[in-house]
């Protein structure tokens, strides 16, 4: 991304009262958790979020979008074309992603909707087991406009379990629209 369009992100996030707080890992590698994901603010506001914390971000998103004309804008903004329609693996898809870069955040949104759901996909804690990388827990508090990166937890292999640590970190934040998302942490686990 260009620095007159950092700039201008960061500025209009911070205009907008937000704040940014939390660290990213030290290494650079790791899975970035956006939750909840109930607007497509969450976007714009994320972005803005990134540059406060110094986040280069990457995302994954259909290959059909990296065509023209929006294909060098896609990969300006870090996204990683990948192919939803083909039986390709996703999650060693970008383990061996991980395994090329020095220094790499996947920013993965586990609802994978901005509408109601009833558990997370759980594709991002394959990929962090796989890669071996923490996953750092970001969020956006439209109560109160805060946003940053919580506590990074290296997964263990005990799903319940680090999915339970995980939930407490998103137990108390309100997204732009509370009635969409995952409400129920529970439900993570499919309980």
């Amino acid at each position: 991304m260009s620095r007159l369009a950092k700039a201008a992100l960061l500025t209009f996030y911070r205009r907008q009262g937000w704040r940014a707080v939390g660290a990213p890992p030290p290494d650079g590698r790791y899975i970035l958790i956006a939750a909840p994901h109930t607007s497509n603010w969450d976007f714009v506001f994320f972005l803005g979020l990134a540059e406060s914390l110094g986040i280069d971000p990457h995302f994954m998103a259909k290959d059909s979008l990296f065509r023209w004309p929006m294909g060098g804008f896609m990969r300006d903004m870090g996204g990683i074309s990948v192919n939803r329609a083909g039986r390709s693996d996703m999650v060693a898809t970008m383990i061996d992603e991980f395994a090329r870069r020095d220094r790499f955040a996947l920013t993965i949104a586990p609802e994978g909707t901005r509408s109601k759901v009833r558990s997370w996909r759980s594709g991002f804690y394959h990929i962090a087991m796989g890669a071996g990388v923490p996953i750092a827990l970001g969020f956006m508090d439209y109560a109160k406009r805060v946003g940053g990166l919580g506590p990074a937890i290296m997964p263990t292999g005990d799903y319940r379990a680090d999915m339970m640590r995980i939930a407490e970190t998103y137990r108390d934040v309100i997204p732009r629209h509370p009635g969409r998302g995952l409400t129920d942490f529970k439900s993570m686990l499919g309980e």
